[in-house]
């Protein structure tokens, strides 16, 4: 079995040992032959091959049974409480783990490989792509933003899979989740190693004690360094204040997409059965507390006819349907409900059952004003378990009523009610969200952990048919003994080298400071690290691709609040705006895309004060997009030809991205509008 390493040897096959910080650990003797059954699969002699060493001693050389492997994080986490050992039992026929990852690492598809190899479908079942991925949005962006369940059944067990996003604008999600599980599969790129959401829910992981299988994925990349990786995530660990037994990690190489693992990176079996072995073996079993039932609500769905469904992990006693309950909070304040239908997932969907035992992941119907981080106990002794706590947002946006002259032509929804209505219905679900009023009875401050938090609200509301408008993003800076502090993120930039100099240059200007640069691979990429303010990073995506031709990669997380940096200066060019309502027309658009970059095509209907393109200098122009060619009676010999300029396109997260102070995005089910704010243009014109 492979462990993370801290000691190197200088022999042309580089060898790769930790020595255990448990001695009294069972381990294998390298002096033995490792050709023997190892987790029920049989491996040739680690000893020739090319990559990692596997050194492992026995107190006992004569003896090589296929003894069971004891993980020493599951040994740390039962002896981590002697005390609680009375109260506490585990239970061996379920697991329950959490799959994190930085973005775009593989998970979704292990996930897939997984289900599949574990016979959730039957074998002529067409299944999707990412199918844990079932939001439109997640399909679209290909990425995870909600958290969902699963489970599959391994030799007589049921592993509870949960899904998480692995963006670390979500991470409010990843920290709730982490309250259901004993263990998480952390996977990891094999060319990437470790990225910044990959610290996040480590660190989070270790601080609830968990058990934690690093999974190096996309193992078959022509680029990939599993040794360099392993390394990585081992000081990752050390970093992060990890004790010596989460250090001694167990090591899994898998290729999610073609559904391969092993314990070695050049000797992969033909399934993923190591994976699952070293799921049952190193992540322990849910523990149980003797006493009442209590269970914490992680997570709220809705259903048409079954009402809110609360799910989570039950933590002690059991819970049957038609059973009298105590919904309670952490403020011990309590009330009386009644339990009509209850679930529990196994492969793909929800079953009902008549009832759940402790240590199971379950869903529960009937309490209709059940809300996230209330606990649900027992009717006569029930208590209440810790509440769910979440990072303070660090970007807040201001929402507002749609006061442009095309109000009403496409939403539904239009009114302040319905918007107050939807954003408080949010609340009940995103704990990292908070909504406060705005200056006005029409306005909303909305406050999220990221621009990407806020924008999928935004584009939710928007295919649901609400018409409103957004302001720019800001951050939310504290005052601490009258110093003034705003967030710091960590930004990690992949570049190709030709590229690296107008991209250091741009994160200079923004305040940016470098703190690390190395290179990647064999592919010419460099990853250069930054600590910059989280200020410096609102319109940077674009700025960044435009100043690397498309070629770079930004991923960034939430560090800490320091000094306030100073001033920066985040758009350099002005806007185009149009001072005249009506329909563009080509003829006008032939002359005003001299002066800039259009949004706009022919045809377009316009109001006064919407934006039409980025002007070429810094400052606004003002122009007008709908005036018409003059009609005369004198007939030209040859009508004029107009070669206009493809229009620039911009998505919803663009449009966020490139409004100022002074500007607004108007949304509504079909179009996306930037204006420039009436309030600020009576301001200046006094």
């Amino acid at each position: 079995m492979e462990m993370a390493t801290t000691t190197f040897h200088s022999s042309s096959s580089s060898s790769f040992s930790i020595p255990n910080p448990n001695p009294r650990t069972n381990t294998l003797s390298s002096s033995l032959p490792l050709s023997k059954q190892l987790f029920g699969f049989t491996f040739p002699s680690s000893s020739t091959a090319k990559t990692s060493t596997l050194r492992l001693r026995s107190r006992n050389p004569t003896s090589f049974a296929p003894t069971p492997i004891k993980c020493s994080v599951s040994e740390a986490t039962e002896a981590a409480a002697p005390v609680e050992k009375k109260k506490l039992k585990r239970r061996s026929d379920i697991r329950n783990i959490a799959i994190v990852a930085h973005v775009d690492h593989g998970k979704t598809t292990l996930v897939d490989s997984m289900l599949r190899q574990a016979k959730v479908f039957r074998d002529n079942q067409v299944v999707q792509e990412r199918i844990m991925d079932s939001n439109d949005i997640e399909r679209e962006r290909g990425i995870t933003i909600l958290s969902k369940n699963t489970s599959i059944t391994y030799k007589d067990s049921k592993i509870n899979i949960i899904d998480t996003p692995g963006h670390s604008d979500f991470g409010g999600e990843v920290e709730r989740i982490l309250n259901m599980v004993e263990g998480i599969l952390l996977v990891v790129d094999s060319v990437e190693g470790p990225m910044p959401q990959t610290r996040f829910v480590l660190k989070k992981a270790l601080e609830f004690g968990h058990a934690v299988v690093v999974v190096v994925n996309k193992i078959d990349r022509p680029s990939a360094r599993p040794d360099f990786v392993i390394n990585s995530t081992f000081e990752l660990f050390i970093e992060l204040n990890a004790t010596d037994e989460q250090c001694d990690f167990q090591a899994i190489y898998a290729s999610g997409i073609k559904g391969k693992a092993g314990l070695s990176a050049d000797n992969l079996s033909d399934d993923l059965g190591p994976l699952f072995e070293a799921i049952m073996r190193c992540i322990p079993g849910p523990a149980i507390e003797e006493g009442p039932l209590q269970m914490l609500a992680t997570n709220i769905e809705y259903d048409e006819h079954k009402g809110r469904i609360a799910i989570g992990r039950l933590h002690a006693g059991a819970l049957r349907k038609g059973m009298d309950v105590r919904v309670c909070t952490s403020e011990d304040s309590c009330r009386f409900a009644k339990v009509s239908e209850l679930f529990v997932y196994e492969k793909f969907i929800r079953v009902p059952v008549e009832s759940v035992e402790a240590g199971d992941i379950c869903a529960v119907c009937g309490i209709n004003d059940i809300q996230i981080g209330e606990t649900i106990a027992d009717k006569t002794h029930g208590k209440p378990l810790p509440a769910i706590r979440v990072e303070e947002p660090t970007v807040k946006m201001a929402f507002a009523i749609n006061t442009s002259p095309f109000v009403g032509r496409e939403g539904k929804y239009v009114t302040s009610r319905n918007l107050r209505d939807r954003l408080s219905r949010e609340l009940e679900r995103n704990l990292a969200m908070r909504v406060e009023d705005g200056e006005t009875a029409d306005t909303f401050i909305v406050s999220g952990r990221g621009t990407l938090h806020i924008t999928i609200l935004i584009e939710n509301m928007r295919r649901e048919g609400y018409e409103f408008m957004v302001g720019p993003p800001k951050v939310i800076n504290k005052r601490v003994n009258d110093k003034l502090l705003e967030p710091y993120e960590i930004a990690t930039v992949e570049v190709p080298e030709e590229h690296m100099g107008p991209v250091v240059e741009l994160l200079g200007k923004r305040r940016g400071q470098m703190f690390d640069m190395q290179g990647m691979g064999s592919e010419g990429t460099n990853i250069l690290k930054y600590k910059i303010p989280t200020r410096g990073l609102l319109g940077l995506r674009n700025a960044i691709l435009t100043a690397s031709r498309g070629t770079a990669i930004l991923n960034t997380i939430f560090d800490s609040y320091g000094p306030w940096a100073g001033d920066m200066s985040t758009r350099d060019l002005g806007s185009l705006v149009a001072f005249e309502g009506g329909t563009s027309t080509s003829y006008a658009l032939a002359s005003s895309q001299d002066r800039g970059q259009l949004f706009i095509g022919p045809g377009v209907d316009v109001y006064k004060g919407q934006i039409v393109g980025i002007h070429q200098r810094p400052g606004d122009l003002s122009l007008n997009v709908c005036k018409k060619k003059a009609a005369t009676n004198i007939r030209s010999n040859k009508e004029q030809s107009v070669i206009l300029d493809t229009p620039l396109d911009y998505s919803l997260d663009d449009c966020i991205e490139y409004i100022q102070e002074d500007e607004l995005v108007e949304v509504t089910p079909s179009s996306i509008r930037m204006c420039k704010n009436p309030k600020f243009s009576k301001k200046s014109s006094r």
